[in-house]
């Protein structure tokens, strides 16, 4: 039994920069100090086991009226393939502070049918978006 908390005083902030920092795709070589300042500004979701150790987690910049972005989702390796996901997503849009907003924003690479199910679909207007993307913000090397 997997238990679900926005409870930020249970988020284990070292596992989760580890697995952003050196694992992911989006977040190599984040400062500590980028992430605990990211946390504290966003609504966070952790998903926990039996033992309390975090499983997962997700992050959802919100102005909690009209607007969210979720940003930094994922689920340990060893705790994939047990619909984690899936259970951290329900969390997530089951928040009191998530309900009616005008846009719900998601940028990935990779799990779109777990996001589809939950109501994401493809950008209806692409045209109208813009952005300033940095592409290596951390200084991580290349390889190049």
């Amino acid at each position: 039994m997997y238990t679900a908390s926005s409870d930020p005083n249970l988020l284990d902030v070292p596992l989760i920069h580890e697995y952003l920092s050196q694992q992911s795709y989006w977040g190599l070589g984040m400062p500590l100090e980028t992430l605990e300042r990211a946390i504290a500004n966003s609504l966070n979701f952790g998903l926990y086991g039996p033992d309390g150790r975090q499983a997962a987690f997700a992050r959802v910049v919100t102005d909690r009226a009209t607007f969210a972005w979720l940003c930094d989702v994922f689920v340990l390796p060893e705790f994939q393939g047990q619909s984690l996901g899936k259970q951290l997503m329900q969390t997530v849009f089951a928040h009191p502070d998530l309900q009616d907003l005008r846009r719900f924003l998601l940028a990935t690479l990779d799990a779109h049918s777990l996001y589809r199910r939950f109501g994401f679909q493809d950008l209806a207007a692409p045209d109208r978006y813009l952005e300033i993307k940095k592409a290596n913000p951390y200084g991580v090397p290349t390889g190049n």
